[in-house]
């Protein structure tokens, strides 16, 4: 059983995404690499943890970060699945494998007055890009969405007799998303000024760079990083962070986390818990402002 077989059933059977696909097959190539230069062993079906663990203390001693060397475990771990699940191993070598601890990374949401003043930054530009921008910005925070979920938009995934959207999330699950008055009058004056700039294309993805092509992973986040910049002192500026406001932001208005779960597409209600630190914070402060207690 190849390392290639297991590529294949990431990307045909689970549907992993070829980013994803890629890091996996990366990170076993490492360890086969590590496993023929280190033990001569040609085949990393039959390692053993020790060897495993030798490895991980190499990528540490590299100065890899714990995060990453978990990840990179991951991979290791899920390859090492599929061996059982095939039947080419009676044990997983990972069984109790513990993942080397890291810090939690808090995840500070912009606040309503940063988009207030990035928005307003962006009001008086009729340009093309000026307009897509300000609708990139808009969407991500009105719905949610994954910057990849934004650069896959399809013209024909708006729903405009309905006011939604649909959204091609993980693993190919489709997901239909609200659309708010005032984010569907910027659809319709981005999707104005894409058919007058671009008159003869014959894309179908929703956005496109200023010479009418698909819209890339690392453009998105320029264009995010660069606005909240001018209006925003916080270290991380990026599309993950709009996610993480607008997750936040319906929490903290009384938001049911099922519904905000739903909203996000996450798997189970675990993944949508970690946005609700913030809602705690703000839950203290009233609490605090409110009880007789606290006079």
């Amino acid at each position: 059983m190849s390392i290639l077989s297991f590529i294949e059933y990431l990307s045909l059977e689970k549907k992993y995404s070829k980013h994803t696909v890629g890091a996996y097959n990366r990170d076993l190539e490492q360890f086969a690499d590590f496993c023929l230069e280190q033990y001569e062993e040609t085949s990393i079906e039959g390692v053993n943890y020790s060897m495993i663990r030798s490895w991980i203390v190499h990528l540490v001693d590299q100065g890899i970060s714990n995060r990453s060397v978990n990840r990179k475990v991951t991979s290791l771990r899920s390859y090492y699945k599929f061996l059982l699940k095939v039947e080419v191993i009676e044990a997983n070598p990972l069984a109790k494998h513990k993942a080397l601890k890291v810090p939690k990374k808090v995840q500070v949401p912009f606040s309503q007055d940063e988009l207030q003043r990035v928005l307003d930054g962006l009001a008086h530009d009729e340009s093309f890009e000026g307009i897509r921008n300000k609708l990139i910005i808009e969407m991500l925070y009105a719905t949610g969405m994954r910057r990849i979920e934004l650069i896959e938009l399809k013209v024909g995934d708006v729903d405009f007799s309905n006011q939604t959207i649909k959204v091609l999330g993980k693993r190919n699950k489709e997901r239909i998303l609200p659309i708010l008055d005032r984010l569907l009058q910027s659809i319709k004056d981005y999707l104005e000024i894409r058919n007058a700039e671009f008159p003869d294309t014959d894309s179908d993805h929703f956005f496109l760079t200023s010479k009418g092509k698909k819209l890339y992973e690392t453009l998105v986040y320029r264009i995010i990083n660069d606005y909240f910049s001018k209006a925003s002192t916080k270290a991380k500026k990026s599309p993950h962070i709009l996610r993480h406001t607008f997750a936040t932001h319906l929490l903290n208005g009384g938001a049911d986390m099922n519904a905000v779960k739903e909203l996000l597409g996450h798997a189970s209600l675990a993944s949508t818990q970690v946005y609700t630190h913030n809602s705690l914070a703000e839950l203290k402060k009233a609490h605090a402002k409110a009880h007789p207690r606290n006079k």
